[in-house]
Formats: C-alpha cells, structure tokens, sequence
C-alpha cells in the first residue's frame, strides 16, 4: 500500500560517498608508535594502522603537529586552521 518511491541512481551510489557523520581516524606510521596521518573517516587513503578516534582526538592531533592527509583534508573539515 505504501510503497516507497523508487531510489534514484544517486541513492543507490549514495554509499560512496565520505561519510560525514564525524568519524575521523588517524593512522600510526611504520613503526606502530608514532601518528602520521589524520583521516576523515572513510578515507580510501587511509591504510591498515589505522584506528577510529574522535572529533576532538582528530584536533588534538592535528593542533599537535600530526600531517592531515591530503586527500579527505580533515584540517577543512574540522575547521582547524594553520597557524
């Protein structure tokens, strides 16, 4: 009877997309101790070190000096600016 409307081919590829939900996680370097980079969460660049922090964690660690990574670019989206 109530049917839903039909998805739409964006719906259907709506999963692609970043999520924007406030995940962000940061990825330890080679040596397993160190952070080399900070990720929106859903970042294809992120790698196999990487774990789920939160908002605050992502800008402690990019205030801290920890590289965001160029593609998500979690400095823009969590409004920490270069000082």
């Amino acid at each position: 009877m109530n049917d839903p409307a039909p998805l739409t081919r964006v719906d259907l590829l709506h999963f692609l997309a970043r999520p924007r939900n406030g995940s962000s996680c940061i990825e330890q370097g080679l040596d397993g101790r160190a952070a080399a980079y900070v990720h929106v969460g859903g970042c294809h660049m992120a790698g196999k070190r990487s774990k789920g922090i939160t908002q605050d964690q992502a800008r402690r660690a990019l205030n801290e000096g920890v590289d965001d990574c160029p593609q998500c670019r979690p400095d823009a989206e969590l409004g920490v600016l270069e000082g």
